[in-house]
């Protein structure tokens, strides 16, 4: 297959799993589906797994890729789509945030809460789990599914919720550091959710202030549309990377 290449970057706790049910659409529609693993979570947990080493794992699982791509970060996973298209922005066609992290330069997600006025704890903080060190952090099932996936069916749900592995705080509490002439230029779209308990809307909605320009998808959703709401998100997804990419889709 030669269309356009849809890097997929799962958020915190999580896997490439979470876009399984976004594959089959996308190659439908003529393009390649790329979901990569992250370092410091589950599997990967004793990889390093500082900002740098995610972006340099994810740019090491598309070194291949020829054509234009299209990044697509969900959850905490915008930060590091972010910092992959600073880095790639030749390759770049466009990036794609689903309920995610879209932060100006140093800024963070608790900056976007304080500004939207929410108080902290906020989503899913309250709920985690630490090692003795501080170093790991872990999400409960039962908060998994209360927080993440309530919109999703009961059973999706649940086999979602047990999905969820530890995550290294490094790869977690990161930033993201771009420039105006490479990340800036980049087109981007916003699938916002509605009705997110973890990133709730007010943040989401300040995020887009905060960095203005990415085209607005809404829809009526929880924390992970992959499983909720798959059809439309897959929609959303795919009309974003017709919009930025020369070749023609099937």
């Amino acid at each position: 297959m030669t269309g356009p290449a849809v890097v997929l970057i799962h958020g915190a706790w999580a896997g490439s799993w979470v876009w399984n049910p976004l594959l089959q659409p996308i190659t439908d529609a003529g393009m390649r589906p790329i979901p990569v693993t992250l370092p410091g979570v589950g599997e990967t947990l004793d990889e390093p797994a500082e900002l740098d080493d995610v972006v340099a794992a994810v740019i090491g699982q598309i070194p291949d890729v020829e054509g234009p791509v299209v990044i697509v970060g969900h959850s905490g996973g915008g930060v590091v789509a972010t910092n992959v298209a600073e880095a790639l922005a030749e390759r770049v066609a466009g990036v794609v945030y689903v309920a995610g992290m879209m932060l100006p330069s140093g800024g963070s997600f608790v900056d976007a809460c304080d500004r939207a006025g929410l108080t902290a704890p906020v989503g899913i903080s309250r709920y985690l789990e630490y090692s003795a060190d501080g170093a790991l952090s872990t999400v409960p099932a039962e908060a998994a599914a209360t927080i993440f996936f309530h919109e999703a069916a009961p059973d999706d749900a649940v086999a979602a919720a047990r999905k969820m592995v530890p995550q290294r705080e490094s790869a977690r509490l990161i930033s993201p550091t771009w420039t105006p002439e490479r990340f800036g230029r980049l087109p981007r779209c916003y699938i916002e959710a509605t009705l997110d308990r973890s990133v709730p809307i007010q943040a989401q909605r300040q995020m887009q202030d905060l960095v203005p320009g990415a085209t607005q998808v809404t829809l009526d959703s929880d924390h992970a549309p992959q499983l909720s709401a798959t059809a439309a998100v897959a929609s959303a997804i795919i009309d974003f990377v017709v919009a930025v990419t020369p070749q023609p889709v099937r």
